[in-house]
């Protein structure tokens, strides 16, 4: 698969080492508007790996490229001092499904650090990857690549549930920074 990501940080290139094992052709830019358009237009899937305070000025670059296409949100809706950017009646993927309506927007890998993306692993034991989306397809392509990581990919229902994502993720970046768990640390669904 041609998969393009926004963004170059410790999460895209983490991501872009484990798709690219997994045989994937990925691409990857920071912040570079022109590449940002180029990437947006080539790839068949496009993560958005950029801080949430960056998604405005992405969206805006990319514009309508990505009509049609499968987008994956691996944004954290946290703010500077560590709460919550976005309520629980609403959520990052949501007003970003909205700002971009006719993408296929998926919310994932947020919820895992960057040191474990590139192998869906923290210290050898395999994490879970929740996928929440409203479209099918888009979802079933983002649970394949998760897989195609290392990840055990649990399908997390609609993008609304993105809502309870989020938290989720903020729960695991204070267990790892504030409590003591460090980054080599993670979530894992027994089922």
């Amino acid at each position: 698969m041609n998969i393009s990501i926004i963004g170059d940080g410790n999460v895209g290139s983490a991501l872009a080492r484990g798709l690219e094992r997994a045989g994937h052709r990925v691409m990857t830019t920071g912040h570079d508007a022109e590449r940002e358009k180029q990437l947006a237009e080539s790839g068949e899937v496009i993560i958005l790996a950029v801080p949430y305070e960056a998604i405005d000025d992405v969206t805006a670059t990319i514009g309508d490229r990505i009509d049609g296409k499968t987008v994956v949100d691996v944004t954290n809706a946290v703010t500077k001092d560590e709460r919550l950017a976005v309520g629980f009646n609403t959520s990052a993927a949501e007003e970003l499904q909205r700002k971009m309506p006719a993408a296929k927007v998926v919310k994932a890998f947020n919820t895992d650090f960057a040191t474990t993306m590139d192998q869906g692993q923290a210290k050898g034991e395999q994490l879970t990857a929740f996928v929440a989306s409203d479209d099918a397809r888009a979802k079933a392509t983002v649970l394949e690549l998760a897989e195609d990581i290392g990840f055990d990919a649990v399908d997390a229902g609609p993008l609304e549930n993105a809502r309870l994502l989020e938290p989720l993720a903020l729960l695991n970046i204070k267990l790892g920074y504030e409590l003591g768990m460090g980054e080599e640390s993670g979530i894992k669904v027994v089922r």
